[in-house]
C-alpha cells in the first residue's frame, strides 16, 4: 500500500555514507531526503566537490531534497538567561556560534538552492532557564530570516526542539503568533514536545495553527527520570497513528520525515532506521 503522505528521512539517521543511506531509504519506498551530516561533516561544512557528489547520488536514486537540516540558531544567545543544563545539546558535527549566524544563513540558503530544497530548518537558540525571556530575540531573528528567504522562494522551518527555547507546541504557537511572516513556518516534532513534558497529541497539536505546519519529523520515545528513551517508531509514547490521521484530516500534505534517534539493536543505526522506516511507511498508509 502506498503511503497517503510522502515519507522521507534525514539521511545520516541511516548512515553518514550517503550512498548507503539512499539505498536503504529507497528500498523502504522513501522519495525525499533531508541533509544534515554527510560523510561525517555537517551540511554547512561540505566542499563544493562534496556537494556536487551528493547531488549526483541523490539524482541517481531519484531522491528529492526536501529540507536542509541546518544548525541555524542552534547556539548560545548573548545576554540571555543562563543555559538550562538539563537538556543534551545535539550538535551533529556543527559547532557554530552566534557570530557565525549571518555567514551560515547565506550559505544555508545557497545550499538549499543548489539542491532545490524549499525548506531550511532552524532553531531558537540553546534553551535557557527562562525561555520566554528570549522570545523577542528569537522572533526578531526568525523575522529577519523570513525576509531573507522570501525573495529566494524558501521557507524558514522553525523546529520545536527540547534543547532550545521553543520546545513544545505551546511554545511554537506563541512564537508563530509573534512572527506573522508567510515564509516562517513550523517543523512539528511531536517527540521533542514529549521530551519537554508536553503531551504532543492530541493536546499539544490542538494548540498549533495547522496552516503554519510546513514539515513533520517522526521519532518515538518514552521518558525515564526526565530523559528520553528512544525506540521503534510507533511503539512508544507518541500516538503516531492519531497524529498522522489528524494531520491528513486537517489538510496537511507535506512530508513525514524519519529522524530515528533510536540506537537500534546492538547499536546498529542502519537496522534501527530500517525498522523505523518500514514502521513509518505502515503508519503513513493507514
Amino acid at each position: 500500500m502506498q503511503p497517503k503522505l510522502r515519507i522521507a528521512a534525514i539521511t545520516d539517521e541511516y548512515s553518514p555514507d550517503l550512498a548507503l543511506a539512499l539505498s536503504a531509504m529507497t528500498a523502504t519506498g522513501m522519495t525525499g531526503a533531508e541533509l544534515r551530516v554527510l560523510w561525517g561533516k555537517n551540511i554547512m561544512d561540505l566542499s563544493d566537490d562534496e556537494l556536487s557528489k551528493a547531488k549526483a547520488l541523490l539524482a541517481e536514486h531519484e531522491m528529492e531534497v526536501i529540507s536542509i537540516a541546518s544548525p541555524l540558531l542552534k547556539c548560545v544567545l548573548p545576554n540571555a538567561p543562563e543555559i538550562d543544563g538539563r537538556f543534551q545539546q545535539d550538535v551533529f558535527a556543527a559547532k557554530h556560534t552566534f557570530e557565525d549566524q549571518p555567514r551560515l544563513t547565506d550559505h544555508a540558503f545557497k545550499v538549499a538552492e543548489f539542491f532545490g530544497a524549499k525548506i531550511v530548518r532552524v532553531f531558537s537558540y540553546w534553551r535557557t532557564v527562562e525561555p520566554e525571556k528570549t522570545y523577542d530575540a528569537v522572533a526578531s531573528a526568525l523575522h529577519s530570516l523570513g525576509d531573507k528567504a522570501a525573495p529566494r522562494g524558501l521557507t524558514v522551518g522553525l523546529e520545536n526542539e527540547h534543547a532550545c527555547n521553543v520546545a513544545t507546541a505551546a511554545h511554537s504557537a506563541k512564537m508563530l503568533s509573534m512572527v506573522q511572516h508567510p515564509f516562517v513556518k513550523l517543523v512539528w516534532d511531536p517527540a521533542n514536545a514529549l521530551c519537554s513534558g508536553e503531551s504532543p497529541f492530541p493536546g499539544g497539536y490542538s494548540l498549533l495553527p495547522k496552516d503554519r505546519i510546513v514539515h513533520v519529523h517522526a521519532k518515538d520515545c518514552h521518558m525515564e527520570d526526565h530523559k528520553p528513551i528512544w525506540g521503534p517508531l510507533g511503539t512508544r509514547n507518541v500516538d503516531w497513528k492519531g497524529q498522522i490521521d489528524a494531520l491528513w484530516n486537517d489538510g496537511y500534505r507535506g512530508w513525514l520525515s524519519l529522524e530515528t534517534h533510536w540506537p537500534g539493536p546492538g547499536g546498529n543505526k542502519m537496522e534501527a532506521s530500517t525498522i523505523c522506516g518500514w514502521n513509518l511507511r505502515g503508519l503513513a498508509s493507514m
